[in-house]
């Protein structure tokens, strides 16, 4: 292996953040855009009726959507272990990127290239976007991860500007796409193509910076540093983990489940709220109709208008910053206020399928919930990192990504509760008591995570504040084993 090293400094970062900005943003464009018309294309009506779509009904859409968006989370734990034990995380992103490219294109065939076969090329190219976005999603973060010593406080600050990377490209793609469907007479095809598009860009970025601003970093399996790192210190251990490690991985299950409580919530945006968006509110502004699609882009808009004002308040706090759990109770409290507004949307029909609510309600709702994912999704990634055993860290982050395909496959079962093509008012009732259930559950789950989170904050063994280091951690383990033996003997 060479001894090449990432060159310089950016802001006060390595620039090697700042290519997997670039690379995750037109990554996250190529799904965002996908994401946006994805339900929109099955329930639009066969192309022998008219439409350009799969004719679908809604609540099989939804259900869809969320087996979808669940496999997209799911498949990073497959992904991390390949990364960590034989590909490294550089490989893996190419492979999975190319993947992915192709999933985008087989999904923007043209149905009159496949006539009969539609619905079996669309799970073809389902299939292999699923199969690389495991490859990529968990491998990128852990990358970002590496560019910083344990202990090193720009951590979170660099997981917020690399998430605003993200939200920049689903801010792109959901104007870029729903203009590109426009202009093509409504054909979702023509946006799967240019989500393919997108991916493209996204590794001929990483293929041609990538060595010179990244240096080694990814280049080796993580576990075969781990092992290298154990035999230069002459460490070793009988255990696969110390206590410690246990401890912290438990911080990240414990945390997971209120992941997954966040996310199933927040991912009706893609999907019910979606399909409210399209058949329930007033998308007028003088004579010209707002494309649905465009909603899709307020929660990335907001997110790069609001990430660093947000980072900074963090900063400003100093040693009165909340820890990562209470944070993450904050942003269960914004989305579930995020909901009152859907529940808002609904009262102001009063009932009346017919009626459009304003779409200031749904502006309103995706800004509490923006606010919420940026108290907790840059957190968590950064939260897995540092907690994480560097020999298992991308199964870790891979892991993390299990809870939210959890969360977005209950998502989906949630949102298909609206019916399968019932009456409008009784899609407009059952999107009421969703929209309550969700945000009743958000806020008891809140409060429950503020109480328990100086426990976990214990558990943690330092990671929050970067006083332990594995050295540390090492040595405080003996000393727990040391002081268990003498109550034993």
């Amino acid at each position: 292996m060479s001894a090449a090293k990432p060159q310089g400094t950016m802001l006060g970062h390595p620039k090697g953040l700042f290519l997997l900005f670039t690379t995750e943003l037109w990554e996250r464009f190529s799904y965002y855009a996908m994401r946006a018309i994805l339900v929109l294309y099955l329930v639009d009506a066969v192309q022998s009726q008219g439409g350009h779509g799969l004719g679908w009904t809604q609540a099989d859409a939804l259900s869809l959507y969320g087996t979808f968006t669940g496999l997209v989370y799911l498949t990073p734990l497959i992904g991390g272990w390949l990364a960590d034990n034989y590909l490294g995380q550089r490989k893996s992103i190419i492979i999975g990127g190319a993947l992915m490219a192709a999933g985008q294109f087989i999904l923007g065939t043209p149905h009159a290239w496949v006539q009969g076969m539609e619905t079996e090329v669309f799970y073809v190219g389902l299939g292999v976007l699923i199969l690389g976005n495991g490859l990529f999603k968990p491998n990128i973060s852990t990358m970002v991860g590496d560019l910083y010593e344990e202990g090193d406080h720009r951590r979170d600050g660099a997981f917020t500007i690399f998430y605003m990377g993200i939200n920049v490209g689903a801010f792109l793609s959901g104007i870029i796409v729903g203009s590109v469907v426009a202009y093509f007479d409504g054909n979702f095809q023509a946006g799967f193509i240019c989500a393919g598009i997108g991916m493209v860009l996204s590794l001929v970025i990483q293929f041609v910076f990538a060595q010179k601003l990244l240096g080694d970093i990814g280049r080796v399996p993580a576990a075969q540093l781990e092992k290298a790192k154990a035999a230069e210190q002459g460490e070793v251990r009988k255990e696969p983990l110390t206590k410690i490690e246990r401890d912290r991985i438990k911080v990240i299950m414990i945390m997971g489940l209120f992941t997954i409580i966040f996310w199933a919530g927040f991912e009706q945006a893609g999907g019910l709220m979606n399909l409210f968006t399209n058949d329930f509110t007033d998308r007028m502004i003088g004579g010209w109709e707002v494309p649905t699609t465009w909603f899709q882009s307020l929660n990335a808009m907001f997110i790069v208008i609001f990430a660093p004002v947000v980072a900074s308040i963090w900063v400003r706090l100093g040693k009165n910053e909340p820890n990562s759990p209470v944070k993450f109770a904050l942003g269960l409290i914004l989305l579930g206020i995020g909901f009152l507004f859907m529940i808002g949307a609904v009262l102001e029909m009063g009932g009346d399928a017919n009626a459009k609510s304003s779409m200031w309600w749904l502006v309103g709702a995706y800004f509490f919930h923006t606010m919420g994912e940026l108290c907790l999704s840059p957190i968590g990634l950064s939260m897995v990192t540092k907690l994480a055993p560097l020999r298992i860290a991308s199964l870790m982050m891979g892991a993390w990504f299990l809870f939210v395909a959890a969360a977005n496959k209950i998502g989906g079962i949630v949102g298909s509760f609206i019916g399968h093509g019932g009456a409008k008012e009784e899609q407009l009732a059952n999107a009421m008591s969703i929209f309550a259930g969700i945000a009743i559950t958000a806020g008891i789950s809140g409060v429950l995570l503020y109480f328990m989170a100086d426990k976990l904050v214990d558990w943690m063994h330092g990671a929050e504040d970067g006083t332990h280091t594995e050295e540390q951690a090492l040595e405080e383990e003996i000393a727990v084993t040391a002081e268990h033996e003498a109550i034993k003997r």
